[in-house]
């Protein structure tokens, strides 16, 4: 039988080989060479690059190689890059329920690796969501993959794709904190140059749209310090990326000063409220941050004044600050005072940076004078 299997594989690369243009041919000459030889590796790596070759993608060629060749040596083959290379035959089933019963299939092949099922599971999901429109479905795909991701330490071959399955998925759905969070970790897994310009801008929109509006999303530090904004400068859309400077300082007049901009994108338009209600949070966090550690009394009227709010409001939006954790303190209805204690950590921009090296300097020259009044008082301290 092994016999009839050489035979079969070798009459289906010989036949590729004199049907093919000269250039193909020598491909499908490499493959018969290092199949005949027995170096797997070698072939595997070929195989890898040899599925994407752009006169392969028409048609059902891809199965057809799977079929009669890649199938008779696939436990031959390492299972995470056998499925990296079944990624590209998928694509050509005209079938796609049946797409993700061959992949529901090839979870048993590859069963004893785990990146190689996860990644078969993403794929199944990739289909599920894209081509068939099975939401429910992809949700489950969604949740026993992370589950098994979050076992692991670091970032294996799996991450990418998976987040950009979900964060897909989360945007779809209109989910905006879940896409935030797993866009950006999808980002964190590539590399900016391995993707094109616009899919680069379309994930700074998105990114940007999903930080504005994605509830308890306050930290946009983040993004603001990633490289992707900077495809949005120098473009219509380089608005954004000014509103978000806003909020990441709660500058509300900026925010007032930007409505015509920002309004013009009905997701946006649609929640002002809100909208407004993060960035008062978020100037609150701002004015905490910016106050010496001894001086953080804030009165009612310097938070209304810097949040455009009334007084009657204010203590509605220190409440709410301090329910989500934003920050720690007491609220002091008597004399209409809040005194903060703690405020939330960020990722600051380079201003929040200035201002922090400003609180430095000044806690460095109280412990410098501390340092001289014990030197020069100490005898009276120690006589008492």
């Amino acid at each position: 039988m092994a016999v009839d299997v050489g035979k079969n594989i070798s009459s289906f690369l010989s036949s590729k080989q004199s049907s093919s243009s000269s250039e193909l041919a020598a491909e499908w000459a490499a493959l018969d060479e290092l199949h005949t030889k027995k170096l797997y590796h070698q072939l595997t790596l070929k195989l890898m690059t040899f599925v994407k070759s752009p006169s392969l993608q028409e048609g059902e060629q891809l199965i057809e190689l799977y079929s009669k060749f890649i199938a008779y040596i696939e436990n031959k083959i390492n299972p995470l890059s056998l499925v990296e290379i079944l990624a590209f035959v998928v694509q050509q089933y005209t079938d796609w329920k049946e797409a993700v019963s061959f992949l529901e299939k090839m979870e048993v092949k590859v069963k004893g690796c785990e990146d190689a099922v996860m990644l078969c599971k993403v794929f199944e999901g990739q289909i599920l969501l894209e081509k068939l429109s099975d939401t429910t479905a992809t949700k489950k795909i969604i949740d026993d993959v992370e589950k098994e991701l979050d076992k692991k330490d670091g970032v294996g071959p799996v991450h990418g794709r998976f987040y950009l399955l979900a964060s897909t998925y989360y945007r779809q759905q209109g989910k905006h904190a879940e896409y935030y969070r797993t866009a950006l970790r999808y980002l964190g897994c590539v590399n900016l140059d391995d993707l094109s310009f616009k899919e680069q801008m379309q994930h700074a929109f998105f990114l940007g749209l999903a930080a504005l509006l994605g509830e308890g999303v306050y930290n946009l530090g983040e993004l603001l310090a990633h490289p992707v904004l900077q495809t949005m400068k120098n473009t219509p859309n380089k608005w954004l990326v000014d509103l978000l400077l806003a909020f990441n300082s709660g500058d509300i007049a900026k925010f007032d000063e930007m409505k015509p901009k920002w309004s013009s994108v009905p997701d946006l338009a649609a929640q002002e409220l809100k909208l407004r209600q993060k960035i008062s949070l978020l100037c609150l966090m701002e004015m905490t941050f910016k106050r010496p550690s001894t001086d953080r009394q804030l009165t009612f009227e310097e938070i209304a004044a810097e949040t455009r709010l009334p007084v009657n409001e204010v203590e509605l939006l220190v409440m709410k600050a301090l329910a989500q954790g934003l920050v720690k303190g007491a609220i002091d209805q008597v004399d209409g005072r809040v005194h903060m204690t703690w405020v939330q950590p960020r990722v600051l921009d380079k201003q929040q940076i200035g201002t922090m090296v400003k609180r430095l300097d000044v806690w460095c020259k109280d412990v410098k004078n501390m340092e001289q009044l014990l030197e020069t008082q100490a005898h009276d301290f120690l006589t008492l």
